[in-house]
């Protein structure tokens, strides 16, 4: 249920949840709670950061207007747990900005008022339609904030009932950056593998696989390892020195960890380590499962040697998951973010033939997958990580210039693709793989985006055409 309203600087959306006044106000003091609830539409980064929200904790943040960067500096000034806390801005685009979060339990659950005072420069002297640009964006950022903190309380309370110690690989890429935000706001430790001098201080533990360099002792013991890292297999052509990369950025790095894990005299429980829908092949318009065997392409051989590589922790006895992850739309890296690059003369209308299958899944889908994945006991060995409805290349490309109300150019010619891109384009641009989901959702997890307009809505920060058909809402 959201209310909002705005009488000259004020504006003060609110939103009940599921649980308690300090249910909320816990989730916002855990580290990671910014980083969730900045909009994934939005060109952030924390450049440094004291604390969390305790008086006198303070945060700057590179942000955009358009093309132009700019910073935010703002101070937490006032706390009272389970209550409120408030934070200003020092310095940033506003003449003033105060920002109260006010928790109070109802009969129907908790509530948060986001209790926000501000001025613009010049604020009195400004026409109309720049109060009304301003109360549209705050709308629209809010609308995310909440629902993302929605989703997020549902998901912790089924998966988050106890704090785990996790061991993360690949933290730094696009799915390991918004993973650990999630699993910290959850009230998880999370430490993670880095391949520089490592900040022991920060969780970070250094490793080189192609050195062969771990070392786990002297840490307290891991309920669960999320393996992620990898070469980036969708750029470039594939020469033949990508394509040792991309085998020995995997190999290498999960038979390490793998092993490493089987010789700790406390194991963990879990492994999840990565790996792609890429394993099936081109199918056509098959529909693959995890039962299916591996395709013949250069893709499924990674494939299949990434996931053999983690033998030895299986053979130890940690359950050893697989995930067989499809294309993640976040406008923050990867396919999408490379698309949303042509947005402002719009986008073309196939790859080739464009009836490539694309099984594809929102970044806050993937993640909540990889928690559900990390708990559910009964998950193990290979599962599909997709949405639950996969769509054609041109669906994909039709649907995003409807969202962002682009037009759609001429398609881009496989010749072309192939001429520039080589063995890559026939496998990753032109080929396509459609999965099914259904081991994922019979262990009980559900989608926050099944459908394809919905989470691109999401994501980029539009209205969805069928609201209907989305998550949790608040």
């Amino acid at each position: 249920c959201g209310t909002s309203c705005m009488t000259d600087a004020r504006f003060v959306p609110a939103s009940t949840f599921p649980g308690t006044a300090r249910t909320l106000y816990d989730w916002h003091s855990r580290p990671g709670a910014l980083e969730r609830l900045m909009p994934p539409w939005e060109r952030a980064a924390v450049l440094s950061r004291t604390g969390t929200i305790e008086p006198g904790s303070e945060v700057v943040l590179q942000l955009h207007a358009g093309p132009v960067p700019y910073r935010w500096h703002a101070r937490h000034l006032a706390a009272e747990p389970g209550v409120f806390f408030r934070d200003v801005q020092l310095r940033g685009p506003f003449a003033r900005w105060t920002h109260t979060h006010r928790f109070t339990d109802t009969a129907d659950g908790a509530r948060l008022e986001d209790e926000i005072d501000y001025a613009l420069p010049g604020h009195r002297f400004l026409p109309g339609w720049v109060h009304q640009r301003v109360e549209a964006e705050l709308a629209r950022m809010f609308a995310h904030r909440h629902a993302t903190l929605a989703g997020d309380l549902h998901l912790h309370a089924r998966c988050s009932t106890r704090p785990l110690n996790l061991l993360i690989s690949g933290a730094s890429g696009v799915l390991g950056a918004a993973l650990k935000p999630l699993l910290t706001t959850g009230g998880h430790q999370v430490w993670t593998l880095v391949r520089r001098r490592p900040d022991r201080s920060r969780g970070e533990i250094h490793w080189n696989p192609e050195r062969g360099e771990l070392n786990l002792a002297g840490l307290p013991p891991f309920d669960g390892v999320i393996h992620l890292a990898g070469d980036n297999i969708g750029e470039g052509r594939w020469t033949d020195a990508k394509k040792r990369r991309v085998i020995d950025s995997r190999v290498l790095g999960t038979g390490l960890l793998a092993r490493t894990l089987a010789a700790l005299p406390v194991r963990p429980a879990v492994l999840l380590s990565a790996s792609a829908v890429g394993f099936y092949g081109n199918c056509l318009d098959c529909c693959m499962r995890e039962e299916d065997p591996a395709g013949g392409d250069f893709i499924s051989d990674v494939c299949s040697l990434w996931e053999h590589a983690a033998t030895p922790a299986a053979d130890a006895g940690i359950r050893t998951v697989f995930l067989r992850i499809g294309v993640v739309l976040s406008p923050r890296g990867g396919a999408l973010q490379r698309l949303l690059a042509t947005r402002a003369a719009g986008f073309p209308r196939r790859f080739g033939q464009g009836d490539q299958y694309i099984s594809w899944i929102a970044i806050d889908d993937m993640i909540a997958a990889i928690l559900h994945t990390l708990t559910c006991a009964d998950l193990t060995g290979p599962v599909n990580i997709a949405a639950p409805r996969p769509v054609t290349n041109g669906e994909l490309l039709q649907t995003l210039a409807r969202v962002v109300r682009r037009p759609l150019l001429p398609p881009v010619p496989a010749r072309l693709l192939q001429a520039v891109y080589g063995q890559m384009a026939v496998e990753v641009l032109l080929g396509g793989c459609r999965v099914a989901t259904d081991k994922l959702q019979r262990s009980g997890f559900t989608f926050r985006h099944p459908r394809l307009e919905g989470a691109l809505s999401a994501l980029l920060g539009r209205p969805p055409e069928d609201a209907t058909s989305e998550g949790p809402r608040p």
